[in-house]
């Protein structure tokens, strides 16, 4: 019970930052919002062209987002001691990036989805896409918040060039741009691909944890 008493107050924190960087949760979501502005108007008011291409523009200009707030991941939490707190009161570090990812997934990528309906008006996308897009969003950015995990604690060891951890975001989530996208092709097997994304998804859980940690250890020790 004391146990479940500190995961709850865990998220009570994580709930108590979110709203004091609601600013930057906002910022993302307009960048989003531009971007996607940008793309509809480079291409015209071509409606089969915007149809074609809009679902991988909008899965690449959400992964772009998602990598902004990869600086408040850790960094803020390791910089004032917050991490080996919460450590010595009984939370190993796996579990407190196991529990910082899915803060990550449901306070800063769940917001995206209210802006995924909008961002498909524009790109004039059929109702499936768009039902599709918001279902596959779900399991990809959890994945998405995995690779955030692992590459803001890579960064923790290198403050000199921040921009590494984005590179890596970006790199690994190829795979999940293609499978997603994918997905609305005539001639996919839908339920294959939902089970690739979500066996990936399972992967990068069991992962992300030791892997995060381990790095976040490693930074601790050479601070």
């Amino acid at each position: 019970m004391f146990f479940i008493k500190k995961i709850f107050l865990f998220f009570k924190r994580e709930l108590k930052l979110f709203f004091r960087n609601i600013v930057s949760i906002f910022s993302n979501i307009l960048f989003f919002f531009l971007s996607i502005f940008i793309f509809v108007f480079a291409l015209g008011a071509d409606e089969q062209n915007l149809k074609s291409i809009g679902l991988g523009i909008i899965w690449s200009l959400l992964v772009l987002s998602s990598t902004l707030s990869l600086r408040k991941f850790y960094e803020e939490d390791f910089n004032n001691g917050v991490l080996v707190i919460i450590h010595m009161r009984g939370i190993s570090y796996e579990l407190i990036v196991f529990l910082k990812i899915l803060s990550h997934f449901l306070f800063v990528q769940v917001p995206f989805l209210i802006s995924i309906p909008v961002a498909s008006l524009l790109f004039n996308l059929p109702i499936y896409e768009v039902y599709n897009l918001i279902f596959t969003f779900i399991i990809g950015s959890l994945i998405l918040s995995c690779l955030s995990s692992m590459s803001a604690s890579m960064n923790l060891l290198n403050k000199a060039n921040f921009s590494i951890g984005g590179i890596i975001v970006l790199l690994f989530s190829v795979p999940v741009i293609i499978f997603s996208v994918g997905i609305n092709e005539v001639d996919s097997d839908f339920k294959s691909l939902i089970n690739i994304l979500i066996g990936m998804a399972l992967i990068f859980l069991g992962i992300s944890p030791w892997a995060s940690a381990a790095f976040i250890k490693l930074a601790l020790r050479n601070k």
